[in-house]
């Protein structure tokens, strides 16, 4: 990351901000991490924010309380419907001179949004109940990962809600024979496949097992 910032050179645009995304592909970072992450960009004088779209799947995996993550970053945004199961929403966190200037931005650029009530009322109630839930589709997604590698396929290792499968040439294939059963899948070689509130484990092993049919032909 350090290589990465640019020179105080007035031929190159300056680097103001280091993103970071947690988790990542489902993967976590560590707590560590976040804190050397901070301590660089404190260092460059850089600002940090997290893309926190997926923040609570992350701190149910290091059960730790979601502001153990975010305490290191300046900026934080929060998807309410990833994960937590909300109809849409997201926040952004930060100082009161930061969500300040963001509100004064959102307005310039024609944002903004009446009668808003009904979906925070949703995201409220998603906060409050269905953090904890996240491990249910963690264990899912470890279900999936095993019965994947039970039947033949090279899957990556999981962390979260996510599952990545390799499936290489046959891809194309694989669509077209789980979609003659119900299941639709993309084409692609490297296959990501998320768990979530609407996936129960009957349809877990629904997938486990055509996957594990097509593969024993």
């Amino acid at each position: 990351v350090a290589a990465a910032i640019k020179p105080d050179d007035f031929h190159f645009a300056r680097t103001r901000l280091l993103a970071l995304e947690n988790t990542m592909q489902g993967k976590v970072l560590p707590l560590e991490y976040l804190a050397a992450a901070s301590r660089l960009t404190r260092e460059h004088g850089l600002g940090l924010h997290l893309d926190g779209a997926r923040l609570y799947n992350a701190a149910v995996r290091l059960g730790v309380d979601a502001a153990d993550i975010t305490r290191h970053f300046d900026s934080v945004s929060v998807c309410l419907s990833k994960g937590l199961g909300a109809p849409v929403g997201s926040v952004l966190c930060g100082t009161v001179d930061l969500i300040g200037k963001a509100r004064r931005l959102r307005k310039m650029v024609g944002g903004g949004m009446r009668q808003a009530g009904q979906l925070a009322a949703a995201g409220l109630y998603a906060l409050d109940h269905q953090v904890e839930r996240l491990a249910d589709d963690h264990e899912h997604a470890r279900l999936l990962a095993d019965g994947l590698r039970a039947g033949g396929y090279e899957v990556e290792p999981v962390q979260t809600n996510m599952v990545y499968a390799q499936l290489g040439e046959r891809a194309q294939a694989l669509k077209i024979f789980a979609g003659e059963r119900g299941i639709k899948l993309s084409a692609a070689p490297r296959l990501r496949m998320v768990t979530h509130m609407d996936v129960s484990r009957q349809q877990i092993e629904q997938v486990i097992s055509v996957l594990t049919e097509f593969n024993q032909q």
